[in-house]
């Protein structure tokens, strides 16, 4: 399988037309239609379903498009970061959680591009489950990791900043009047809480009570669209502190008591060659 032909195979997935795909690829429609041919055979499946006037996905291709993104991606990132050993250039890919010490991550990213301006950041939002699998995949150079996580098969920074949790509410809702949220005080209350499996865990153990009388309707990976669902009375959301500007809104932030806290993490895979743009971003932050 070539790379040309998997972008020829997403610009058709993208354009849902042959021949607006073939225009944009500056290819003819018979040679288009036969690459594609050709990749069907060579895969042994159908990829497309072809209509009338546009064509669909089939379940296989539906795959192979998820997949073809990454591949694709990943062949940009290591292509840009074959530079000369004596230049710093190409991209560093971060990913990260919702959590304030990614104003730690902006200050060191503003420093690295004005020091070599040929480099560029590029940022993942995800929790930690979701960083650690691109991670893994080699699609990203470092995670800002919310603990706890297992790091076993990462090195790791520990960051200075501590994230504080709480309980986003509607204003109107009788716990933002508390000063804190107390374990008893969440019995019946519809909650959303973390995707983020470890996370979850360490909430059910500041909960201390059974797991059944949590009353969970959901959960969310970012909290920006979780506080929509806060905004229209569905449920409180656990989350971290400062994620969500509450300035002038109706929703309210109220901690837990006792405290729960969550430390922080940089991550990186072990043994794993980094690029030169990434050294130098991990240079800095170790300065830092």
């Amino acid at each position: 399988m070539e790379f040309r032909v998997l972008k020829y195979f997403l610009a058709v997935a993208r354009e849902k037309n042959i021949s607006k795909a073939a225009k944009s690829l500056h290819l003819s429609q018979p040679t288009l239609s036969k690459q594609l041919k050709e990749l069907e055979e060579e895969l042994g499946v159908i990829l497309f379903e072809r209509g009338n006037r546009e064509i669909s996905l089939t379940e296989e291709g539906i795959f192979l498009l998820s997949k073809a993104s990454e591949i694709l991606s990943l062949v940009e990132k290591t292509t840009l970061n074959l530079q000369k050993e004596e230049v710093v250039a190409g991209e560093v890919y971060i990913g990260g959680g919702e959590t304030r010490a990614m104003s730690l991550i902006a200050k060191i990213a503003k420093h690295m591009v004005e020091q070599y301006p040929d480099i560029k950041i590029r940022l993942f939002s995800g929790n930690a489950d979701d960083v650690m699998a691109k991670l893994d995949n080699g699609l990203l150079d470092f995670g800002v990791i919310v603990n706890p996580a297992n790091k076993q098969k990462y090195d790791h920074i520990a960051l200075p900043q501590i994230d504080v949790w709480g309980l986003l509410v509607r204003r109107d809702h009788f716990l933002a009047h508390k000063q804190a949220v107390l374990p008893e005080d969440l019995i019946d209350i519809p909650l959303l809480i973390s995707q983020q499996s470890l996370v979850s865990q360490q909430i059910f153990e500041w909960f201390g009570h059974s797991l059944e009388e949590l009353h969970i309707v959901g959960s969310y990976n970012l909290l920006y669209n979780a506080s929509l669902m806060v905004e229209q009375g569905i449920g409180a959301a656990f989350c971290i502190n400062g994620i969500i500007n509450t300035v002038g809104t109706d929703l309210k932030f109220v901690p837990l008591k006792p405290k729960l806290e969550a430390s922080l993490s940089m991550i990186w895979k072990k043994n794993h060659p980094m690029s030169i743009a990434a050294t130098k971003f991990l240079e800095n932050l170790k300065a830092e």
